[in-house]
Order: C-alpha cells, then structure tokens, then sequence
C-alpha cells in the first residue's frame, strides 16, 4: 500500500466529500386504491417521519378519471396517521407498506382520499443483528447513545438468511418495533443487547429473526448551560504524523450528528468563526458521521449468522475472536465448567474474515467457516468479530462489462478488496433465468483488480471469465470493487 501525506484541511475536505450528505425533505403521495403500496426510503441516515396525511386537502392531488362529488371536501384528515407511520418507519432506511394500514377509519365518506407521506433522512447509525447474536451500540468518550427506533423480526429474505432453508425466511410481515433497546441504551456510552426470543418475544415462530436499530451519539445535555467544548477529531496518523485537529464546540442544549435537524438547536449556538479547517471540521460533525468501530457476537450454536454492515463506507475487519475472553459473554444457561477458560483463542480467525469481508458493504456468513479447529476442548465459545467501516467507493460490474475505476488528478487507485461471482439474487438479475441467478455461495475474492489497478490513475478492467475465472460455472456473475483514491508519497 503506498504511504501518502495530506494537510489537515486537505484530510478534512477530503473526509466531507466522502461522507454521505444528509437527505432534505422528501413526500410520497399514493392514491387510495385497494392495494397499493408506499415506498419511504433514505440513501444514506435513517427516515424520521415529520407529517402524514390520509385523506384530501388538495382537489388536484389523485383526481384523474374522478367526479367532481369525490374531490369537493378538501378539510378531510385521519386523525392518528402520523403516529400510524412513525411507529412503522421511524429509524429504518427503508420502510414498504400497504396503504391499508392507515384506513383504521373513513374520515370522508364518499371523498377519494390519498396518502401523503413527508419525512426527512437524518443522520444515524443502522445496525442489522441476526438472532442468537449480540449487538453493540457504542459512541465516542464523552457522548451517549440516543435510539430512533429498533424492530425485532423480519420484513425481507435476505437479511441474515444465509443457508437458511425457505420456512425460516419466507414471513416477511412479522417485523415488531420494540422499545426495550431505547429503554437498555439511551443515555448509555456504550450497550451491549441480544437478538433473542428471550429479550423481545416471539413475533412470528419458526422465521430466523434479527434486530434492526437506528441510534445516533450525542452529547448530554450541559445543565449549567452554555459553553464550549473541545472536540478532538480523530485523523489518519500514517497519513498525517503527529497532526491533531481540535475544534470548539458551543451549546446551550444538546449537540449531536443529528443537530442538522433540529434548527432551533442551531438558533441558540452563538455566532463565531472557523478558520478553514476548524470550518470543515464543524462541518463534518453536522454531516452523518463515518462510522466508528463496531462489534459484533454470535454465540458458538450450529448453524448461526454474523453479520458485518456499513451503511456508508465498506467493511476493514480490525480484530476477531472465535474462542473465549470473557466468561460473562454468551454464558446464559451454560454450566461454570463451560465458561473457566477465558484464555483461549483460536489462531487464524482474523484473516479467514478479512479475506472474507473486507471491501464489502455487508458481509453475512455462515460462523461455521472459522470453526476450522477447537482452541479448547470443552468450553462454549464465541466469534466476536471488531470492524470499521472506512470511506471508500464501491462498484458492481455485470459479467462481460468492463469496471472503471478512476481518481482525481494526481490521485493513484489503492483496491480494498474485490469479488467476482454472486452472493445476492438481485444484483445484475435482469431478465436473467432463475438457474443462472440461485448459486449465491460462488463469490471468490480475488487480486487480479488490485494487482491491475493499483498505483494508476485510472484503470479498466472486464468482469470475465477469462481474466478472473469462473468460481461457479452456469451462474451469471458480477465484479463487486472496493477502491480509494491516495495521494502517492512525493519522493
């Protein structure tokens, strides 16, 4: 990997531009036919519903082809519907629902009526934790955890499915919204909760559950009122030795990722300047953070799943563990003789998930893959897997096309990591029979892009049999990339 070096306010413009900006105000309207389905969705943060109306206060929305009789009320509204929609996608970066869950009543009768959606996407974390496994919620010293929302169940058949026989995944209507991950973590610095029956109840027997949780880090609220704070900014130290970026914060109420939403926050900050760098700082920390470093547990059953996501960025596995550190961790119901040796790892684990996962923007696997031997005999073990997600641009190339990657002038490509095969149904599926789309345990990494790519300016390279082999013959592929684009070291 080249070494480089860059400026602190180059670094931080640099950080910016990499981080996902935050969605503005977005409506959905959908007429009120019998079957119809709205669609709510954020890029990047998590949808904060902000008004919902099921009912008509415009004559023109959702007329065509209707008489004027079933447009003439334009004061109709159903009471509720916004709680109605909160409740169902608050926190999620995706929420798909029948319009029928709102026609609780007919607030109009004889009125064609509409459903009008307005939401915002505000900056947040988005964890996805397969059942049997343990999430972990964490912010930097000094802030605490603030939930939006968390739902235990499932509501698609392709998170934490995999291997899963059809039976397990195929009720997608079960999803619950719980509050107990809010009534555990608010407040907290750091929270530790199981995807488990026992926490949150059974929603819907039988399917292979996880839990969805949105949060946010902020800081508490100063009760002595006003006054600054100094911030530090984590930067690279390989690319900027001995550089430390600190800037002054100021509050009277709270400060968070989320502040961009809240106006009224912003009204009570007193006016001061930034230098350019101190600016792109104070920027960056209104802008939705890059994640920092994540955990991950799965108790050591037979057949379960860890899952590793990033909601911006891909996936740079730091640390993992299959074996045993802690005799608290994983320890429900197991005998004292299971859980006395905390001393015992198994050699290997980090790269088998490096290999694996990293240059991903999610990564779900079988945990069976690192029980390649038994550290110690006897004793329940446990993979728990530490990463972070890293800024970097993502490409997915369908078989006989050609990836390109390129940087800015005076930029060189450095590839995380890259895959050619099929792990999903979806990607590069159009019009594609079922046959050459069901294999999706045939993606193999592979340095060919890397070993192509890496140094240049700009590069392009097929996704072909032919240059990086057929992993999974009959199965019609995709090159999945992960790149960044570095400043080489000036001689």
């Amino acid at each position: 990997m080249l070494r480089f070096r860059l400026r602190d306010t180059l670094l931080l413009a640099a950080t910016c531009l990499l981080m996902t900006p935050v969605d503005s105000s977005k409506s959905v309207i959908t007429c009120g036919n019998a079957n119809d389905v709205q669609r709510l969705r954020c890029d990047s943060g998590v949808i904060m519903v902000k008004a919902a109306l099921y009912g008509r206060q415009d004559a023109r929305i959702c007329s065509a082809g209707r008489p004027p009789a079933q447009l003439v009320n334009t004061a109709c509204a159903q009471k509720g519907t916004v709680d109605i929609l909160k409740k169902r996608c608050d926190g999620k970066m995706t929420c798909e629902f029948d319009t029928h869950i709102v026609r609780t009543s007919d607030p109009c009768v004889g009125i064609f009526k509409y459903l009008q959606t307005n939401y915002t996407c505000v900056p947040a974390f988005h964890t996805d934790t397969c059942e049997h496994s343990y999430a972990t919620l964490s912010c930097s010293e000094g802030q605490v955890i603030f939930v939006y929302g968390a739902d235990y169940g499932r509501r698609d058949r392709t998170t934490c499915s995999h291997r899963r026989p059809t039976s397990q995944i195929e009720d997608v209507e079960c999803s619950h919204p719980t509050t107990k991950v809010a009534e555990r973590c608010n407040g907290k610095n750091s929270c530790v909760i199981k995807a488990s029956n026992s926490v949150f109840g059974d929603p819907c027997e039988g399917t292979y559950k996880y839990l969805e949780v949105a949060y946010v880090c902020e800081f508490p609220v100063n009760p002595r009122g006003g006054q600054f704070r100094k911030v530090k900014l984590q930067l690279n130290k390989e690319a900027t030795p001995g550089a430390t970026a600190y800037i002054l914060v100021c509050w009277n109420q709270t400060i968070s990722p989320s502040a961009q939403t809240r106006p009224d926050l912003l009204k009570t900050m007193p006016s001061f300047r930034l230098s350019s760098t101190l600016l792109l700082a104070a920027t960056c920390l209104l802008m939705t953070p890059v994640d920092s470093s994540k955990s991950v547990i799965t108790c050591d059953n037979t057949r379960d799943v860890q899952r590793l996501r990033c909601d911006s960025g891909v996936i740079m596995v730091k640390a993992a563990l299959y074996g045993r550190q802690d005799a608290r961790i994983c320890s429900a119901g197991r005998p004292p003789a299971q859980l006395a040796n905390t001393a015992c790892a198994q050699k290997g684990t980090v790269d088998i998930l490096k290999k694996r996962c990293d240059g991903k923007m999610t990564c779900e696997f079988d945990t069976r893959i690192v029980r390649t031997s038994d550290p110690c005999f006897g004793i329940f073990k446990y993979l728990q897997t530490n990463y972070t997600c890293v800024p970097a641009f993502h490409t997915d190339t369908c078989e006989h096309s050609y990836a390109t990657l390129s940087c800015g002038q005076g930029q060189v490509i450095f590839v995380y990591g890259a895959d050619y095969g099929r792990r999903d149904r979806t990607t590069c599926s159009h019009r594609r029979p079922t046959s050459q789309i069901e294999n999706v345990e045939c993606s193999h990494p592979t340095t060919k892009v890397a070993e192509t790519c890496n140094g240049k300016n700009s590069c392009v390279i097929k996704a072909s049999n032919s240059v990086l082999g057929d992993p999974c013959q009959g199965t019609y592929k995709y090159l999945e990339v992960a790149y960044v684009c570095e400043f080489p070291v000036n001689p």
